[in-house]
């Protein structure tokens, strides 16, 4: 009888032990594409693997890395994929399954897409909302990356308390013997993940390093939490809104923070944490160097800050902005809610601003607080007749950070294009392109059934 070395069993074992490990593991989209083309026994392991069940059973599993992506779905008869309303390649079945699956190659770059099924004439699973990450969206080859600090817990006295978390984010190319340009991010921890929905820290290193904007020092700051801070004015107030509205006390914190028409998350920001950092690290005080963004309530805190302390903050990049009457005389002492942004902008003084909004069209609506889609429109709307310098990208998403994802590098060139180091003011004008447009129009497009 023929003896294994004692190595070799020993090996042998290792590899019956880890082998359920390494089938399990998820592959990238690369790896897929890579064992769909060599017809590899091992796909349909590294599909169930890589893909939630239910996702492949409601036809919604993807993956992609740049233009390349590779799709995935359970049926029962062969699934004819349309990307962005065109047919694509043709599905192929893992033999003895109801897998079907395909590699798909969706330029351009930079931009949100769509996808969906027809099965038997019937439109089957999809998305809206489909990035195509270009190349300034991933870590690249001899691009130096930034530091990221732990986090940082800071406890509020403008909100009674209240303890938020944030990081903040150095680059590379930092000096301290040179002052820096400053930006400020709202739900500052859903941008920290390289690999994420959402890689802004990619972004900044490679744009930094390509000169296309200015050296700065980036602060991610979370929503704040009042719970440890019982029977304040703060505790209370937000205690009574979430009651009223049955949302959890940490997301009317949230709320009352970012949708407030007022100063006081602007002071929030100047007075405790931009304090903070600024102790730490040398940065520009000037306006015409700082920029803040966030997204849905985040979106509209972003533009309030810069609205109310245009000193503060000169650039803002929106997503999805709440533009609505979420906080409408919740309390007392503010009068104007969301929803007045646009008679804002058409009435008071001018404020030195560029602006960045984006919403798509199946952003919410919801009775108590009015459409999103519209509420973005009627604000790009009266800053054009205001000619102040902003863009809108409209798509057809929902109230998902996609599309502001996916055009983040084009929305930061554009932000701080024409930035110049020397200069502390710049009078910021609508764009030529821009002002030769007409006014934004809607259509009624959701009344019929066809």
């Amino acid at each position: 009888m023929c003896r294994l070395p004692r190595f070799g069993l020993v090996g042998i074992l290792v590899l019956l032990l880890i082998a359920p490990a390494v089938a399990t593991e998820k592959s990238s989209a690369t790896q897929l594409i890579e064992l769909a083309r060599s017809n590899s026994p091992s796909l349909r392991d590294a599909i169930t693997a890589s893909f939630d069940a239910k996702d492949l059973k409601d036809g919604t599993a993807w993956m992609a890395r740049g233009p390349d992506f590779f799709f995935a779905s359970e049926a029962p008869s062969k699934p004819a994929l349309f990307i962005d309303g065109a047919s694509g390649p043709p599905m192929q079945n893992l033999s003895g399954s109801d897998i079907w699956y395909t590699p798909a190659r969706i330029e351009p770059v930079g931009k949100l897409h769509s996808f969906y099924y027809i099965i038997q004439s019937t439109k089957f699973g999809g998305r809206l909302e489909l990035p195509a990450f270009g190349p300034f969206s991933y870590q690249q080859p001899g691009i130096p990356s930034g530091r990221l600090s732990p986090k940082i817990v800071h406890t509020s006295k403008i909100y009674d308390g209240m303890k938020s978390e944030y990081w903040i984010y150095v680059p590379a190319q930092y000096d301290p013997q040179t002052p820096a340009a400053l930006m400020v991010f709202q739900d500052g921890e859903f941008y920290l993940d390289r690999d994420g929905k959402n890689p802004a820290l990619n972004v900044i290193d490679n744009l930094i390093a390509q000169k296309k904007i200015p050296v700065m020092i980036c602060v991610f700051i979370n929503p704040g939490d009042i719970q440890s801070s019982p029977g304040t004015p703060t505790f209370n107030f937000v205690k009574a809104y979430s009651e009223k509205w049955q949302r959890t006390l940490k997301d009317s914190m949230r709320s009352t923070m970012y949708d407030t028409v007022s100063d006081r998350y602007a002071r929030f920001l100047r007075d405790e944490v931009l304090a903070e950092v600024g102790a730490r690290y040398n940065i520009r005080k000037d306006a015409y160097s700082r920029a803040i963004t966030g997204l849905s309530s985040g979106g509209i805190c972003s533009f309030n800050a810069a609205w109310q302390m245009p000193d503060q903050f000169s650039r803002v990049i929106s997503w999805i902005g709440s533009f609505t009457g979420i906080q409408w005389k919740e309390d007392p002492a503010v009068a104007d809610g969301g929803q007045d942004y646009p008679e804002k902008v058409l009435h008071e003084s001018r404020r030195n601003l560029r602006v960045w909004l984006q919403d798509g069209a199946e952003d919410m609506e919801l009775e108590k607080y009015g459409s999103w889609p519209l509420a973005n429109l009627r604000l790009a709307n009266a800053l054009k007749l205001k000619n102040y310098d902003f863009h809108l990208s409209f798509g057809n998403g929902t109230h998902n950070s996609s599309q502001g994802a996916v055009e983040f590098p084009e929305e930061m060139v554009w932000l701080w294009r024409d930035y110049d180091s020397s200069k502390t003011a710049q009078i910021y004008e609508i764009e030529m392109s821009e002002k030769s447009k007409p006014l934004f129009r809607v259509s009624i497009t959701n009344r019929e059934t066809e």
